[in-house]
């Protein structure tokens, strides 16, 4: 079992989770989380044991020097840490985590009765994979939840995929079988730039966690980042007409599918935020 450092006293929180590896194209979901426990100013309070989930010839430990200068070695794990995001009535669990080698059933677990034991609720899941979307429009992303109300209120969908899977959708399995509500949003990285990281993609489930939660994150560099990586994705395309006209291709079917959209609800959210960012601003 999991045992906190200091077990807090919180108030309604809400769970946010990522992992890395099969569910995290491009870093990009686990990339949002480490964003949040830095802008949140979160402190870690709990930590699995990775002897029971790791395999050390595929995640290796680092061996490095501390603050003062002392050989240490840290050792890959799932991380729990807790924040009172500024703006909100409610704090916010953060899990930080790498996706096990083995004892996926335990994993799960472990982590949800420490959730449990810090009164978390709902619990919200980041991922992202590869897919046929062009790098220059906005980057799609999905959302799924395991209960009818929360599809309804949400305006998401229940999963229909069918085939191999990965640690996030195991541990929603986990959530449903103990009555835990559950959200999942994935992002969809162009997969001819696969390479981390995606800060496009990280923008993207940010303002899919901002709708949520109904607040404003700050994102600090993270949009300068997003217009760089498009610029330099650009460049690469333009040395090579083949990618070019594939790239192409893509805007096409996607502006076509996206057309009744676009003049409607999506511009209507991007404004929304705009103007809630405006009054956290002010």
């Amino acid at each position: 079992m999991i045992e906190f450092d200091e077990a807090p006293d919180l108030v309604d929180p809400i769970v946010i989770a990522a992992f890395e590896g099969w569910n995290d194209a491009a870093d990009a979901s686990s990339s949002v989380v480490d964003h949040l426990l830095d802008v949140w100013d979160a402190r870690v309070v709990a930590q699995l044991d990775p002897e029971d989930f790791y395999d050390f010839q595929v995640n290796r430990p680092v061996v490095g020097n501390d603050e003062h200068g002392m050989r240490r070695i840290t050792w890959p794990t799932t991380k729990i840490a807790v924040c009172s995001p500024p703006g909100m009535n409610r704090d916010v669990i953060l899990v930080r985590g790498i996706e096990p080698n083995m004892r996926w059933k335990q994993f799960c677990t472990e982590i949800l009765a420490a959730i449990d034991e810090l009164g978390g609720g709902l619990v919200v899941t980041l991922a992202a994979l590869l897919a046929d979307t062009p790098h220059t429009r906005p980057i799609p992303v999905t959302g799924t939840a395991t209960e009818p109300e929360l599809v309804d209120r949400l305006k998401l969908e229940q999963s229909t995929y069918e085939g191999p899977t990965g640690i996030v959708g195991v541990f929603q399995d986990a959530c449903v079988r103990i009555d835990m509500p559950a959200v999942s949003y994935w992002a969809a990285v162009p997969h001819y730039v696969a390479q981390p990281p995606c800060p496009k993609a990280a923008l993207a489930l940010i303002g899919q966690l901002e709708d949520l939660l109904e607040i404003s994150i700050p994102l600090g560099e993270l949009p300068e980042d997003a217009r760089a990586w498009e610029r330099g994705v650009d460049e690469l395309a333009e040395e090579d007409d083949d990618i070019a006209d594939y790239v192409r291709s893509l805007e096409e079917t996607r502006d076509t599918a996206d057309l009744p959209e676009a003049s409607g609800e999506a511009i209507a959210r991007e404004f929304e935020r705009y103007l809630k960012r405006r009054q956290d601003d002010d």
